[in-house]
This record gives C-alpha cells, structure tokens and sequence, in this order.
C-alpha cells in the first residue's frame, strides 16, 4: 500500500530560531507588529507500506537517521492512505 507523509519540523522550544527573529524584524519594518514567530520545514513524499504502523515506523526511523536532529528539533508526522 502507499501512503501520503507529511512531516513537520521545528526547533525546539529555548532553541534560537535567527529565521524567524529575522521575520519578525522584517515585518515590523513594515508596520506589522508579530510575535512568538516560529519556523517549520515541511517535507512530503510517498511511502510503500504494508500498514499504516510500519509506515510511521519507517518514517520515524527516517526523522531520527536524517531529516531532522532530534536534540534540536521537534517533529510532527502525518499519514494518510493514498
């Protein structure tokens, strides 16, 4: 079976985020008053599967291996059957 993934990545809170300071920065500039603006990557592919256990196993493997380093980061994974 294939199923649609979807993860979210984010810093950890505590963690400096320079992104999202630059953001904030930038947006005040132009009369925008924000705050607590945070970044995320979103990375989406397909996964073959034989359940949707095993997929999320697999990409939590892949989180854990390379897409994302989990002293810093947080993760958000999304599954759904295609």
């Amino acid at each position: 079976m294939n199923f649609d993934v979807e993860v979210k990545i984010s810093l950890k809170k505590g963690m400096l985020n320079p992104e999202a300071s630059t953001i904030e920065k930038a947006l005040a500039l132009l009369n925008y008053e924000v705050s607590n603006t945070q970044t995320i990557d979103i990375i989406k592919f397909t996964i073959d599967a034989t359940n949707e256990d095993e997929a999320y196993k697999e990409v939590d493997e892949m989180c854990q291996k390379l897409l994302c380093n989990p002293v810093i980061h947080d993760y958000e994974i999304t599954i759904s059957e295609e």
